[in-house]
């Protein structure tokens, strides 16, 4: 197996400087409808089969006519602006490929579709890419949970952890808009006639705050503010976002039910709190794990590590749905959303060969007994 993807290196890499180049971020409809389209062609060459093209720039293969077994799960979509690459050109040096979004996500798309293109019987894979995953997957959610539910295995490939350890947990997401009402007034000749609402964020802000807990894990974070129009004027209005992160559904219940109590600080002042739970934590799945690293250690791969990362997936999502999920199975390298965004071109065959070996041992209790293949 991994002699035969050190074999397809050549092609992988020229694929993925073909998705590279074609920049995607996620807020252009447009630049995702042409990378789907390019994405498409690379899958369709590599695979033999076209996917189905499905709202928002989504692409899925599904093999085989019985229900999915193993969803292989990634996105196209980038944070890179159209023009990124006239400042961050496609590279290959030293045998690190740069370039924007090669290491969040696109090799690791490269790695998926070879890594199916190389098994014998395909029979109950499903892979599945959107188009919306920096956006917080606002309309591929729904999807994702779906081909999810029912699942022996999620295998996500996200971009790995430092030194290609795999994602074994993630935090939990929610945000929220706090905004406060109030009432204009001129700053200097009557500023008692104003409800000032700059003065009712500082007192949210700090009561938001203080809803974290170091021991849990829980971050809650105050980040954009907005408030007021002049530089002379009471502010009438204004707001901030907050991110949260969290370890598990306790918590993140906790935090919402704190932030839906939140009271107005100032006479005459009134909240509106919006949003809530975005992504429920993606929890250990240890048993995934640890059959990934025996299956590393048969194809002579060193073991993979573990880490849990605060930053949250689709991964989340499939494990919120209760399928064992493993995350981090993309690119070794590093700078994700960073100008030294960058893929070790040498770790691609390696990661391939895993997925390719992983998904195959996880299906293979589900599939009737069968004549092993000649060169597996």
């Amino acid at each position: 197996m991994l002699n035969r993807m050190n074999e397809r290196l050549p092609r992988m890499l020229a694929d993925l400087e073909t998705l590279v180049r074609c920049e995607s971020p996620s807020h252009d409809p447009d630049a995702v409808a042409r990378s789907a389209d390019v994405l498409a062609a690379v899958g369709a060459a590599r695979l033999g089969a076209e996917p189905e093209r499905l709202p928002h720039g989504c692409l899925r293969w599904r093999f085989g006519d019985g229900p999915a077994r193993v969803l292989l799960l990634g996105h196209h979509d980038t944070v890179w602006p159209i023009g990124s690459l006239a400042t961050h050109p496609v590279t290959v040096e030293g045998g690190v490929l740069r370039g924007p979004g090669c290491f969040d996500m696109k090799a690791g798309l490269v790695q998926a579709i070879h890594a199916v293109a190389e098994l014998p019987d395909r029979t109950g894979i499903t892979i599945l890419v959107t188009g919306d995953e920096e956006l917080g997957s606002p309309d591929s959610r729904e999807l994702i949970e779906a081909e999810a539910a029912g699942c022996a295995a999620a295998l996500v490939l996200e971009a790995s952890a430092d030194g290609g350890a795999l994602k074994t947990e993630r935090k939990g997401v929610s945000l929220y808009r706090v905004r406060a009402e109030g009432r204009a007034a001129h700053a200097g000749l009557e500023p008692e006639r104003g409800v000032n609402a700059s003065v009712e964020l500082a007192h949210q802000i700090l009561a938001v705050r203080a809803l974290a807990d170091a021991g849990e894990g829980t971050t809650v974070v105050p980040t954009r503010m907005t408030s007021g129009t002049t530089t002379n004027t009471v502010p009438a209005a204004g707001d901030f976002a907050v991110d949260v992160r969290i370890r598990t559904l306790g918590e993140q219940q906790r935090v919402d039910a704190a932030m839906r109590l939140l009271s107005p600080a100032v006479p005459g002042s009134r909240l509106i709190i919006e949003g809530g739970p975005n992504r429920p934590p993606l929890s250990k799945s240890q048993a995934l794990y640890d059959q990934a690293v025996a299956v590393a250690g048969r194809l002579g791969l060193d073991a993979p590590g573990q880490a849990s990362v605060g930053g949250a997936s689709d991964g989340n999502f499939t494990a919120g749905v209760g399928t064992p999920t493993l995350d981090g199975l993309g690119a070794v390298g590093g700078g994700a959303h960073a100008d030294h965004e960058h893929v070790v071109v040498a770790e691609m065959p390696r990661r391939a060969a895993l997925v390719a070996a992983l998904a195959a041992e996880i299906l293979t209790p589900l599939r009737p007994v069968r004549a092993a293949s000649p060169g597996w």
